[in-house]
């Protein structure tokens, strides 16, 4: 008789590390302040904001770097005041000037029985210009220097070259803002200690006793074809309870769960049967079974509600879930989620929205922390620090649900740019959504410009992508006033939608190493490939 394995047992209970969410400054919050909800205020604001604040640093960089060319280049304020055959560089915002990008003026004179025509895959075009204006005027940029750069709306930038007889400006080089300063640059994450039983070789602990912190983008609950059995895998996986004992010891090292949008699908359109039928019956009060199920977000909740048992789950909106279209989407609200709504652990955040993790040790624990807890406010308290100190490593991590990226990847020919090109080069930009509110839509603030890059983050997550991808950018040019300041950094991911790929991202907070796990179920279509 043949005896089964056992089912395999720990030595050690297995126990979770702790992290602590810092409360971000106001300069890096994305909650609509009460002064800001006005929709009174021109759109053009956000550009003299965004011109004004990241002048300084293009002007600062460009006299560093063309100090020394030859002809003595001068720097003209206003780009109208420019003199032809000067040699002198300019600052100022671009704009591209693209035929195939919409037009509202044409979308309002068009004929309305005509259906309108899909949105296009791309702007770009041979007939494309750019333009760099400031409050004076507007030039345009030609030259080979400007034909094979990555360049989009809303960038500031610096444009060093000679204003031609046709009144062009032909650019020999460019100069970004740079990424901004990063004060955490340098300070080490603790390594964890291990657990009883565990050897330590050589002093150094191997990478399994490290924090990670788990990020998925695109769960898509209630779409036509779903997930549920690689989601139901991703639960217990992160639950500790799915795998061997490897595993498992793996996933108990994971501290938080960030949630990048679009974690329900858009509503299915109904057949042209279905609608009939429903045109035909009366119109009752109340909701109508055939075009609305509240299934969807039941089935989230209860994921999400597994979950927060085992750890902190943030979750954004996205642009299929029930939230503003406009950038900065605002939190969901916490009561959709059920039972999940009852935790501490469990924060609706903001898109884009930035997280300072602080390691467990430097604050209280609190044994309450993964219990239900009903009151708002006191979630607030078991879930956040508010001491913390300047000298504690702190990671800081910027997520946003895909929509800047996908928007910007519009306006530039691909190849040879690529979507994690373009991630980079928002870090050289100093600014997440530049193309807004050109074609992306924002809210309009008056007095400052949000998406400006206050510093640079450790973690840059770009949800809801078409595939993975990973990169870890670091910046080659000092300023100055930095020269005692350890390198910046900067782990860039792209996730995929889960739904598609079934890819869970793992990011290491020691090292910034990244893991990727991909969950398959045999003989389903939806998510990975069966293996």
């Amino acid at each position: 008789m043949a005896v089964e394995d056992s089912i395999p047992v720990p030595s050690t209970p297995l126990t979770r590390p702790s992290s602590t969410v810092i409360p971000p400054p106001e300069n890096a919050s994305f909650i609509i302040r009460p002064a800001d909800k006005s929709y009174k205020h021109q759109y053009s604001n956000i550009y003299f904001v965004r011109l004004r604040a990241l002048r300084q640093y293009v002007e600062q960089r460009a006299k560093r770097r063309w100090n020394e060319v030859a002809g003595n280049p001068v720097f003209v304020p206003r780009v109208l005041d420019v003199e032809k055959g000067q040699l002198c560089f300019i600052i100022g915002t671009v704009y591209m000037d693209m035929p195939l990008k919409p037009n509202v003026l044409e979308d309002v004179a068009r004929d309305r029985s005509i259906p309108a025509p899909p949105p296009r895959e791309k702007y770009h075009s041979d007939e494309d210009s750019v333009m760099l204006e400031d409050e004076s005027g507007r030039i345009c940029l030609v030259g080979d220097r400007i034909r094979t750069t990555c360049l989009v709306t809303g960038v500031i930038l610096g444009a060093l070259g000679i204003e031609t007889h046709n009144g062009d400006f032909e650019v020999v080089d460019l100069c970004y803002p740079g990424m901004a300063p990063q004060p955490t640059a340098g300070l080490q994450w603790p390594i964890s200690k291990p657990a009883r039983g565990v050897m330590d070789v050589d002093g150094e602990a191997p990478p399994s006793l490290d924090e990670w912190v788990a990020f998925v983008s695109g769960i898509d609950v209630g779409a036509e074809n779903p997930a549920d059995g690689q989601l139901q895998i991703l639960s217990e996986y992160l639950a500790a309870e799915a795998g061997g004992s490897d595993d498992q010891y793996q996933a108990a090292r994971i501290t938080r769960l960030i949630v990048a949008g679009n974690s329900l699908s858009t509503l299915a359109s109904n057949t042209g049967t279905a609608v009939e039928e429903s045109e035909r019956k009366p119109k009752r009060y109340g909701q109508d079974t055939s075009s609305f199920t509240p299934h969807p977000t039941q089935s989230l909740a209860a994921h999400l509600t597994d979950v927060c048992r085992s750890m902190p789950v943030h979750l954004l909106p996205g642009s299929s879930d029930p939230a503003a279209t406009i950038l900065p989407q605002q939190p969901l609200p916490r009561a959709m989620f059920g039972g999940a709504s009852h935790f501490a652990t469990f924060s609706c955040e903001s898109n884009p929205a930035y997280i300072h993790l602080a390691p467990g040790s430097s604050a209280q624990s609190s044994s309450r922390s993964s219990q239900p807890s009903a009151s708002t406010s006191k979630s607030k308290k078991n879930s956040v620090s508010t001491t913390p100190h300047d000298t504690e490593p702190i990671r800081t991590v910027l997520v946003h649900s895909g929509q800047p990226l996908d928007d910007m990847f519009k306006y530039v020919p691909t190849p040879p740019i690529s979507r994690m090109t373009l991630a980079e080069a928002t870090l050289r930009w100093r600014h997440m959504a530049p193309t807004a509110p050109d074609t992306l839509w924002c809210h309009p603030y008056f007095a400052r410009d949000p998406f400006v890059f206050s510093q640079t983050p450790d973690l840059y997550i770009v949800g809801n992508q078409p595939e993975f991808a990973t990169k870890l950018v670091w910046d080659n040019e000092q300023d100055n006033e930095e020269g005692g300041q350890a390198p910046k950094r900067c782990r860039i991911v792209l996730l995929p939608g889960f739904r598609e790929s079934g890819i869970l991202v793992l990011v290491n907070m020691r090292t910034l190493a990244v893991r990727r796990i991909q969950f398959a179920v045999e003989g389903m279509s939806s998510g990975a490939e069966a293996t």
